[in-house]
């Protein structure tokens, strides 16, 4: 495990690889609010980071564990790209440097709701139809771009 100060000096110096989870329920997007900089208050889909020497297919099974307290498989998901993600903020609250992801964004759909999801990384949780989306003040426009191109509207 890295300590905080030697993992502000990675942030600060180098992209970080993510893998997001748009994770959907009969025509509604689950969304948590985040507890963390960056992006810290926003509704954000869930996600987190690939650690160094974890196989994607690996990292998805232990995020989305960690992030909706059940473990799916890639396999069960469909890639939606990559992703660059921009932050001026950044983890440590530090504002010397931002953020940058590169994230790969991979959408599930689920037979049933999630329960008990886990409240680490947000405060609350909410589905919203994913054409609402584009209008909600408080989803970051991160979230918001992965809809681009099934909602003109956005």
């Amino acid at each position: 495990m890295l300590s905080a100060a030697r993992f502000a000096g990675i942030v600060r110096d180098t992209p970080l690889i993510s893998i997001d989870l748009v994770v959907s329920h009969k025509g509604k997007v689950l969304l948590g609010k985040r507890t963390n900089e960056p992006a810290k208050a926003y509704w954000f889909v869930p996600g987190g980071r690939i650690c160094k020497d974890e196989k994607i297919n690996k990292a998805f099974y232990r995020l989305s564990k960690n992030e909706l307290g059940v473990h799916l498989p890639i396999s069960n998901a469909q890639f939606l790209g990559v992703y660059e993600h921009f932050y001026d903020t950044n983890f440590s609250e530090d504002g010397d440097f931002g953020t940058h992801y590169v994230v790969l964004a991979y959408s599930i759909e689920l037979d049933e709701v999630l329960s008990n999801l886990p409240t680490q990384q947000h405060t609350e949780y909410m589905w919203l139809q994913a054409e609402k989306i584009a209008v909600h003040d408080h989803v970051h426009d991160h979230t918001k771009a992965y809809f681009k191109s099934i909602y003109s509207t956005i």
